[in-house]
């Protein structure tokens, strides 16, 4: 059976995924990458937008 190779998300090179230790990722490095994306909210899953607490109409309001 030959191997499946699928492409890594972060670089795209392909890897063989039955061997590789960091899938779908092809190292260590990569995934850090896509990490520090989510971290800092350059991906993002769409959905809602949050709903605003009550009695915070105001950006920077104190409401005690």
């Amino acid at each position: 059976m030959s191997p499946k190779l699928v492409k890594c998300p972060t670089c795209r090179r392909e890897i063989d995924w039955s061997s590789c230790e960091f899938r779908p990722f092809c190292s260590d490095r990569c995934r850090l990458i896509d990490l520090g994306a989510w971290l800092t909210e350059k991906h993002a899953i769409a959905g809602d937008a949050p709903a605003e607490e009550p009695g915070s109409s105001e950006p920077g309001s104190d409401a005690h």
